[in-house]
Order: C-alpha cells, then structure tokens, then sequence
C-alpha cells in the first residue's frame, strides 16, 4: 500500500481549506458497513433512449449499458450502505444523474479503498469513483512518499471539492485544535488516506520525544468507533465525512470537530490514461448535469454545497 492510493496526497500542508460548514440534514441514515459484493441497484438507465450523450461513450460500454465503477463504500455520506444494504450518498447519486445522459448504469463494487487503482489498472473496473483527490501524482503513478514511478497513471474527471478534518470525542478534545497538537497524543485513520499521510508527516516534526501514534485502518468506520471507545485521542478524515460523523454518530453526541480543516483539493473520477474517450464522456454528462440542474439537487440534498464546482474539470488536482 502507498501513498499513490490515497484518496488525497499531503502537499502545501500550509494551506487552509475554505470549504466552509457542511450542514448534513438530520434525516439521513447512518452509514452501514460496506461489503466486498456488486450493488446492483445503483446507477442511471440501462438504455441508450432519450440519453443525448450516449454516442459519446466506448462502443463496448455503450453495448454493455453498464460502467463498473470500483468504490469504497464505507465513507458516508460519499458512499455507504443504508440500512436495507442498498449503496447510497453523493457519488451514486451522481452516478446515477450522469447514467442518464449516458444511456447506462453505474454498478457500485465494493473494494478496500488502496486497491480500487489497481483494481482500474487491471481492469477489473472502468472507474474509481470514491471521494477519491486528483493530484499530480496519482496522473503521473508516482508514490509521493519515494517519488518512485509505480504505475501508468490516471486521468482524473473532478466534480468537488473538500478538505481534511480532526474529531475528538464531544466535549473532550483535550486541547487538540491543530495538527501539532496531535504530538505525544494517538490518532486512528483510515490506511492510505491523506489523514494518515499527514499524521505521518507532522510526526517527524515533533520533539520531545512525543511522538504522534498513529492507528490505521481499513476503512473510516472502525477508525471512528476506535475513536467513540476511547482508544485513540482523536481521528481525521475528509471534511464531508468528519461533519457527517459529527452529525450523525450517537445522535449527534459522539464527536466534534477541532480546529479547521486543511488540504482542500478536487474529488476525480478516475479513468485509465488509454480511456479518453471514457473520459471525455463523463466531462461531458457531469457538464450536463451541472448545466441542468441535477448536480444542484444533489449537492443540496446531502448538504454539502460548499464543496460544489462550477464545471468538471480533467486532471485539475495539483
């Protein structure tokens, strides 16, 4: 696992996010842990009818009707399972939108989050659509802790914006408001995520002896309920997942987040670097339904409306 497979890549650690408050309706469900099986029951339609992008698309998946699309669907309210089991939040939404420019479904598979690029490197899946960072090394397949060459690369569709988060328990954030802070003191993360790149590198900085120990995880929810149970002093994660989190957990009593967040970069759709056509195509339905109104109504229903963009963008991330 590398750093290259992190849904975002620590750089400029000096810049402060502005993403702003995420107000997460109440009325959402609790995120539910996800499973290594296909959901089948998200995504757009199935045919090519009234779908005005559909010639857009490879001929193959066109034919097929469906884009398999790799995801770690434990990262709510990005992605997760509802209580029926059913994969829900804002990229199957989205998904879901652009399926119906496209004239095809999206199929959700579940996967541990460090392996959905090279999932998309063998094929296994046409995407990776997973609040996953464009960044100029993920473009390049280049692991940002050696600077080592260790894949093709991707191409990068980016539909959003957001930063990384700490949390504590509620009313005990025992005097963490920033990364420093976090010296002498225990952090769980999930495993491959800029949280953990960034606890890693804030921990070559501290003196004293005090030394940030860091507990990673598969996904966020078992970093969370480390968290909940006392057994770390804090835990970080994108922002949207962190004030969802907040918001939810314990009916809202379990967590707070402390200090601002930092690292805001662009969520992408990752597409193999051979796939352009792919590629143009999915700019070209998140164009649609930004342009018609679509993205709005989601972006609005999950309440995350400071992290919207204006137009998607291709390889945008720094």
């Amino acid at each position: 696992m590398t750093a290259s497979t992190t849904r975002r890549t620590t750089a400029a650690r000096s810049r402060i996010a502005a993403v702003g408050a995420i107000a997460v309706a109440g009325t959402l469900l609790l995120t539910g842990c996800g499973d290594q099986t296909k959901d089948n029951d998200s995504g757009g339609s199935t045919t090519t009818e009234s779908a005005p992008l559909a010639d857009q698309l490879p001929k193959a998946i066109r034919d097929a009707g469906v884009i398999k699309v790799g995801s770690d669907i434990a990262y709510a309210p990005v992605e997760f399972k509802d209580s029926s089991g059913k994969t829900v939040g804002i990229d199957p939404d989205l998904a879901a939108a652009m399926g119906k420019q496209l004239g095809v479904r999206f199929d959700f598979q579940n996967g541990t989050f460090d392996t959905l690029i090279t999932g998309l490197r063998s094929k296994r899946y046409d995407i990776a659509m997973s609040a996953m960072t464009d960044t100029k090394d993920r473009q390049e397949g280049i692991d940002s802790e050696t600077g080592k060459k260790v894949g093709e690369g991707v191409d990068f569709v980016d539909y959003f914006t957001a930063g990384v988060s700490i949390y504590t328990k509620k009313g005990n954030d025992q005097g963490i408001k920033s990364w420093s802070d976090l010296c002498g003191k225990k952090i769980a993360v999930q495993r491959g995520t800029v949280s953990e790149d960034l606890a890693k590198a804030e921990t070559k900085k501290c003196t004293g002896g005090k030394k940030i120990t860091i507990e990673a995880y598969d996904n966020d929810q078992q970093a969370q309920t480390r968290v909940r149970a006392g057994g770390a002093n804090a835990g970080s994660s994108d922002f949207p997942v962190a004030a969802y989190a907040v918001k939810t957990s314990g009916g809202g009593n379990d967590f707070q987040i402390v200090g601002e967040q930092v690292e805001a970069a662009p969520y992408g759709i990752a597409v193999a670097k051979n796939n352009t056509e792919l590629r143009d195509a999915l700019k070209a339905a998140l164009d649609a339904i930004i342009k018609n109104g679509e993205y709005k109504k989601i972006i609005d229903k999950w309440g995350v409306q400071d992290g919207a963009v204006q137009e998607a963008t291709i390889n945008g991330g720094k």
